[in-house]
């Protein structure tokens, strides 16, 4: 039975859309066939405009998360998911988090979560609940090896709340892992991470560096030093190029 929050809710996101912008996200999202995104229907209404319709209704039930995620309409779903993060970050009982956590896991594997922005708005905030799981090491090693590309990318942005915790080498070790990874969009999740733990301990990414730059993906590279000094930049560009 179809909840009546839900419904509401969805009913107030169409009202706010936009074609203009629909058609805009088609494009950046990269929907057409064969693309990352293909298939997925955006009916066009900008993400400050979700979350805001979504703070109305911060208080659904676990299931009426999962059921608001099961809509064919991708800022139904990017709804969604910035709902169940910004429970997550409200709640204290680490119970009630382990619920939300495992909600997360669930709509990526059953393929609701099927777009990077969807994993950028729920993963780096859920992870925290990595600590409370005794297989973690385990669960990241076997997401990181799936074929499926949102699972690879939830993977790593789970450890950004590791990361924020100074807990670093479950994100090291999946960047290492990932070293030889074919996808662009890892490619950019693992720099960026890598750049995140930069940003708090740069010997830590030091040493990741001078291991590893010269194999790295460009742009995983190229996102990894960003922060850092110019000279210091073009030594590690220096070490791909040789």
């Amino acid at each position: 039975m179809s909840s009546a929050r839900v419904s509401e809710l969805i009913a107030e996101l169409q009202g706010v859309a936009n074609p203009a912008i629909a058609e805009h996200s088609q494009r950046y999202f990269k929907t057409g066939p064969g693309e990352y995104g293909e298939g997925d229907i955006f009916i066009g209404i900008r993400v400050p405009v979700t979350r805001s319709v979504g703070k109305k209704y911060k208080d659904l039930s676990p299931d009426e998360i999962y059921e608001l995620a099961q809509s064919e309409i991708h800022e139904v779903r990017l709804c969604a998911v910035q709902i169940l993060a910004e429970q997550f970050k409200r709640l204290k009982n680490v119970v009630q988090q382990g619920e939300l956590f495992n909600l997360l896991l669930e709509l990526v594997s059953s393929g609701r979560v099927n777009n990077w922005d969807l994993v950028d708005s729920s993963a780096p905030y859920v992870g925290s609940y990595l600590v409370h799981v005794p297989d973690s090491a385990q669960l990241l090693d076997s997401w990181s090896s799936s074929e499926n590309l949102w699972q690879r990318r939830t993977a790593v942005m789970l450890t950004f709340a590791l990361i924020r915790m100074d807990i670093y080498e479950p994100t090291m070790t999946l960047c290492e892992k990932l070293l030889t990874d074919t996808h662009d969009l890892i490619h950019k999740a693992t720099g960026w991470m890598l750049r995140e733990v930069g940003r708090r301990d740069r010997g830590v990414l030091r040493s990741f560096l001078d291991s590893h730059a010269s194999v790295m993906p460009r742009t995983m590279l190229r996102y990894a030093i960003e922060q850092m000094e110019p000279q210091e930049r073009q030594h590690y560009l220096g070490m791909k190029s040789r």
